[in-house]
């Protein structure tokens, strides 16, 4: 998940951004797969140690893009679990939250789906996503327990409102890519709903009970609660005058 952008909206809507998550949603998954396709084919690197060392620097240069591009379009992203953590934030009210839920995260997952078909379609060996390998229980706690820890760096990264991009961004990549590493045997370590049910929806396996829990309701939860105990700790202490 990407440093998260400014909130959805400042006491008012913006349905422009709309188009913006339906874009990038879909620009996100074809940029992770021509970076596996790049590493496992004209790289060579497939099977090799340095393979994941390669795949890790690629996947920095293009956040760094996606970063770029957020920025640039005022708060659009990728990621529903970005948008909602901004909107939770903020504390925009139901009309912000609404919004959010029911108009620019299917955005993001159409736009995800739409990224799946033209990366099939124009790389048709370009796989079929990432698999749970584990059971659905220790999946979610996995997939839940990796957000949170993006969530809590992202949240307070723009609580601080660091005014350097290069670092904001440099720091929650090198963390996202951690992260990603340690949760990868076990969901994919994707962090990403909107992408994740693109690929399930690519195989068919979209509305079982494991995705559902595994890569929604775990990483949902885990972003409320995240962006829950970013606010309480930063709380400035009131000063009582005795």
């Amino acid at each position: 998940m990407s440093p998260a952008p400014p909130p959805p909206s400042r006491a008012r809507i913006r349905p422009w951004l709309v188009v913006g998550d339906l874009a990038l949603a879909a620009a996100w998954v074809c940029a992770g797969a021509l970076v596996k396709l790049l590493v496992y084919g004209p790289l060579g690197f497939g099977g090799r140690p340095e393979a994941e060392a390669v795949k890790v620097s690629l996947s920095i240069v293009y956040m760094f893009i996606f970063a770029w591009l957020e920025a640039a379009t005022g708060g659009a992203s990728y990621n529903p679990l970005t948008i909602l953590a901004a909107a939770v934030a903020s504390q925009g009210g139901p009309v912000v939250y609404l919004f959010t839920a029911f108009v620019r995260i299917p955005a993001q997952v159409i736009g995800a789906i739409l990224g799946v078909k033209l990366i099939q379609f124009t790389f048709p060996n370009v796989g079929k996503g990432a698999r749970l390998s584990v059971g659905a229980h220790h999946g979610a706690l996995a997939e839940g327990l990796a957000t949170f820890m993006v969530v809590m760096v992202s949240v307070t990264l723009k609580k601080k409102e660091m005014k350097s991009f290069f670092m904001k961004t440099w720091i929650t990549s090198i963390w996202k890519n951690i992260i990603h590493i340690f949760s990868s045997d076990i969901t994919g370590g994707i962090m990403n709903p909107a992408s994740a049910f693109a690929w399930a929806y690519a195989r068919g396996d979209h509305t079982t009970f494991d995705h559902l829990l595994v890569y929604w309701l775990a990483p949902l939860q885990a972003t409320l609660l995240g962006v829950w105990v970013v606010t309480f700790l930063t709380k400035p202490k009131k000063i009582k005058e005795q």
